[in-house]
């Protein structure tokens, strides 16, 4: 047996229950990957009790002992990184390589150590002759952090390693579908930090809702759906938490006249099919003007045709499958109302159903209506629709249409052209010449029903703590 193979069969047995819990399924075999522990209410009332009991001493360690253990706990996920990866693959369905299971969990220790070395200084607003008044940043107390099922880990740490850094303890739940995941992460975490800091409660609704309305609880951050997010919104109203939430994203990229199709195609296929098109910050509908069109049609038909799709433990494959057939279910109906609307599909489109994996072919479907539902609608998966415009006022106008507004693109070779038109989009961010690259430098955030709130850098670190002035 090899060192990682042993490290791997450690991890799984550490987070499985003893006996009971819920069983897991591989997306990409339908074969059990193990059990999930599945803790109920009252399990997550104590580990509440037990998180704002840790708080004080934590908060009371000195900044550079907090950044110190930060870098330990990287240094705890380097160690056993191929061993999450392989879990994180099994589970979520992902690859290993590419930017998927790999990729994640070296983003993990790439965050903690960046967060690990961010400072909130205090802030001398006023010092004259009218008196004085610093703004200090503290600690909230115990933050509640949900996460999703698409990158669990990586939005694992962009939740807790702020959280941590500025004093607060954490309370972490995981998504019902990929719960082993977190919960191995949690167990690596928690060799390098002290106990009762970090506290992962695997469970189902009532276990999030019951986190989303604890008087102890003093935030929740929250990565997932905009419907979800409505609900954790109206389930902290009672007790007026501080919120972070990333919600759904439909972002829309924008091609100009001058872009070199060759150029940008293989940028334009990873911002839309990341993650296997599972990123809220996604490119999810490309608008190309008319001169441009077919050249950029061909030219990601030539990149998805080289993109292996399968199984993520086969080192070649850089697609997986969708994480759970719901997801699937939503993909092949909104392809299938591309295609019964006359849409051209240019590859993919074809599904092989009543087979054990959630697997649905690269698709890129042209010459289809701006309203289609595949437009409008968050597909979530490997689906782009390539929408031809004549007027560029009017594709700013169909980029800016809808509610969602997390991310979104211009593609251009006149960079001072391109700016002139992100200035234009509504979205948390716009980037030029790329699609969904982040930086734990640079926040993060949605705007309009993509959520409220920032992530990354000094402002990350704002929004896990209390402004607190002192006026003399």
């Amino acid at each position: 047996m090899s060192a990682q193979t042993a490290d791997f069969q450690d991890l799984f047995r550490r987070v499985q229950p003893a006996e009971g819990g819920r069983e897991v399924f591989d997306p990409a075999t339908g074969e059990s990957v193990g059990r999930a522990p599945e803790a109920s209410v009252e399990d997550l009332d104590a580990a509440v009790a037990r998180a704002k009991a840790a708080q004080p001493g934590w908060a009371a360690r000195s900044d550079q002992q907090r950044s110190q253990l930060l870098h330990s706990a990287a240094d705890a996920i380097e160690t056993h990184a191929e061993g999450l990866a392989r879990l994180l693959s099994q589970e979520q369905g992902k690859p290993l390589n590419g930017p998927n299971a790999r990729f994640e969990v070296g983003a993990c220790v790439a965050w903690l150590r960046a967060t690990a070395e961010f400072t909130l200084e205090p802030e001398v607003l006023v010092d004259d002759d009218s008196g004085k008044a610093v703004l200090h940043w503290r600690p909230l107390g115990v933050v509640g952090a949900i996460g999703p099922w698409n990158w669990p880990m990586m939005i694992s740490i962009w939740q807790l390693a702020p959280s941590l850094r500025q004093g607060n303890t954490v309370v972490i739940k995981p998504s019902g579908y990929t719960p082993l995941s977190v919960l191995a992460l949690v167990e690596v975490l928690n060799t390098a930090l002290p106990q009762e800091v970090l506290i992962a409660v695997p469970g189902r609704g009532e276990v999030g809702d019951r986190l989303s309305r604890h008087p102890d609880v003093a935030k929740i951050m929250f990565t997932g759906s905009t419907a979800t997010g409505r609900s954790i919104i109206k389930a902290a109203a009672d007790t007026v938490k501080r919120l972070t939430m990333e919600l759904g994203g439909n972002d829309a990229g924008i091609v100009l006249e001058d872009a070199d199709p060759e150029a940008i195609a293989e940028d334009l296929f990873w911002g839309a099919f990341i993650n296997t098109g599972q990123t809220c910050a996604a490119l999810k509908r490309l608008y190309v003007p008319e001169p441009l069109y077919d050249q950029v049609c061909q030219a990601l038909v030539e990149v998805a045709k080289n993109m292996p799709m399968g199984v993520g433990l086969e080192e070649q494959n850089v697609l997986g499958p969708l994480q759970n057939k719901a997801q699937w279910e939503i993909v092949d109906r909104l392809v299938t109302a591309a295609k019964d609307s006359g849409a051209r599909v240019l590859i993919g489109a074809e599904p092989e159903r009543n087979t054990a994996g959630y697997f649905y072919p690269t698709t890129l479907i042209a010459d289809i209506d701006p309203q289609n539902p595949l437009v409008v609608e968050e597909q979530f998966g490997p689906a782009l629709p390539i929408i031809k415009y004549t007027d560029l006022d009017q594709a700013i106008e169909w980029a800016n249409s809808l509610t969602e507004a997390l991310g979104s693109s211009v593609w251009s070779s006149n960079p001072d052209r391109a700016e002139e038109v992100a200035s234009r989009l509504v979205a948390g961010t716009t980037w030029i010449n790329k699609h969904g690259a982040i930086d734990p430098r640079v926040p993060f955030g949605g705007a309009r029903e993509s959520g409220f709130g920032l992530e990354f850098g000094l402002e990350g670190l704002k929004e896990v703590s209390q402004p607190h002035i002192i006026s003399q």
